[in-house]
């Protein structure tokens, strides 16, 4: 690995070979420059000496015929050059290529060690065993929290005793009333009021027949007062 990371690390060494291929380049698009100004020139020649064949072919055969000597050379050259062209853009085209493949398995090295960072010791075995923990713990809270709300804290209440001070308050509240009517009932006459539910209806009819009750007594005291 530290091989790998010295070719694309840092340092002056490595820095130089990181800046060859571009250097290379360089260089390679100078001469390619220059063999194209090449071209251009020869083929100005070419050009220039047809001109002058064309132009002496039928006054002046020598002069023609040196014209056409001049072109073959240039045209020789040319080719020559051409191919120089060639090899030069192929050169320039493989190191290109070269260096866009170093430059990417660069970039996936970073990226993979930055991988290998996040993921640090975790293995899909270790996320299993780290998950089922997590759900263990999960359904113990679950548990704990069912257990908290349905335990009954303090001691059980007794609902015949609950049904019993009902059945007083209801008494006290019916002698209350008869209070205020200025009437009074017997001990024996007290109601008895039956369980909350289906006695409730007997209670009240109850209840009214004593209100009756009192009030005949009263017209009856009333009437033995004025008699007198």
């Amino acid at each position: 690995m530290s091989g790998i990371w010295g070719w694309f690390g840092g340092g002056s060494a490595a820095q130089k070979r990181k800046d060859s291929p571009k250097n290379a380049i360089l260089g390679l698009r100078t001469q390619l420059d220059m063999l194209q100004k090449r071209e251009r020139h020869l083929q100005n020649q070419i050009d220039e000496q047809d001109a002058i064949a064309r132009k002496n072919v039928s006054t002046n055969k020598t002069a023609a015929k040196q014209a056409l000597r001049r072109k073959k050379v240039a045209e020789s050259t040319l080719e020559t050059t051409l191919g120089q062209i060639t090899t030069l853009e192929q050169q320039i085209n493989a190191i290109e290529s070269a260096n866009i493949n170093r430059e990417t398995l660069a970039a996936m090295l970073v990226a993979r060690e930055a991988m290998s960072k996040i993921h640090g010791k975790l293995t899909p075995e270790k996320v299993d065993e780290e998950m089922a923990k997590l759900q263990e713990e999960n359904d113990l809270s679950n548990e704990i929290a069912t257990a908290i709300t349905s335990a009954n804290i303090g001691q059980p209440i007794d609902e015949e005793e609950l049904e019993d001070e009902l059945n007083a308050l209801q008494q006290e509240e019916v002698d209350s009333k008869l209070h205020e009517t200025g009437g009074s009932i017997p001990v024996h006459d007290k109601i008895s009021l039956p369980a909350a539910g289906t006695g409730a209806l007997k209670g009240k009819e109850k209840a009214k027949a004593v209100v009756e009750d009192d009030e005949e007594e009263e017209l009856r005291k009333l009437q033995a007062e004025m008699a007198m």
